[in-house]
């Protein structure tokens, strides 16, 4: 089998069962399994291998969250997990970012954007719209129960232009809309957020912008 092997993981058979019939479509991903809960999406994960899981979050025996964050951290290249959740607001999808997930999904969406979404993931970007990243973000940053005390690696490591560029995309705003902010080119925009998931060992967009709150770098609302 070539293509995107993608797994879908969701308690409801019908759910998956309409993925599989929307994305077996495209000649270029392949469905390699099926799982109910976070439990078998593991085992499932471990023999079929999947590029991308389709997690849903609410699932008995092993939620979607504690499944993402035991997939995302295992040594070898983990599969990019796309979170599929009911409301665009659930609290729950911004633990699923924090876990590793690498964007979200609602199940309502319209059937010919499922496959991009799949290839968007696959290919290494974050699926999050900049207006979703600012109010999903700005919301659940409220927490103080969010706050990394101790990151990994601080934001000191980077220059201050750096820290603008991470400052601007935290606050919800795409590659252009930082480009013209800054007075800089798009190709300078996209040097800078390489170096700057290399630095802080972040894999992405929505990683970076997790931390980028977590950190204390942008409070919610003073981008």
């Amino acid at each position: 089998m070539s293509g995107i092997r993608v797994l879908l993981v969701d308690d409801q058979a019908l759910v998956r069962r309409g993925f599989r019939l929307i994305l077996e479509a495209a000649a270029d991903i392949t469905v390699v399994g099926e799982a109910a809960d976070g439990q078998a999406a593991l085992h499932a994960a471990e023999q079929r291998e999947p590029d991308v899981v389709l997690m849903d979050i609410r699932m008995p025996n092993l939620d979607g969250i504690a499944a993402t964050r035991r997939l995302v951290g295992r040594g070898r290249t983990p599969p990019r997990i796309l979170v599929l959740t009911t409301y665009d607001l659930d609290e729950y999808v911004y633990e699923a970012l924090r876990a590793g997930a690498s964007g979200f999904l609602l199940k309502d969406t319209p059937p010919e954007q499922l496959a991009p979404a799949v290839r968007t993931v696959a290919a290494g970007d974050a699926l999050l719209a900049p207006s979703v990243t600012r109010r999903l973000i700005e919301t659940f940053a409220r927490h103080p129960t969010t706050r990394l005390a101790d990151p990994p690696v601080s934001p000191a490591h980077l220059t201050e232009r750096e820290r603008d560029v991470l400052r601007l995309l935290a606050g919800g705003l795409s590659n252009a809309e930082i480009a013209t902010r800054l007075t800089i080119s798009d190709a300078t925009v996209k040097t800078h957020l390489s170096n700057v998931f290399s630095k802080l060992a972040l894999r992405d967009r929505v990683q970076a912008v997790v931390y980028a709150y977590e950190t204390g770098l942008v409070r919610p609302g003073h981008t």
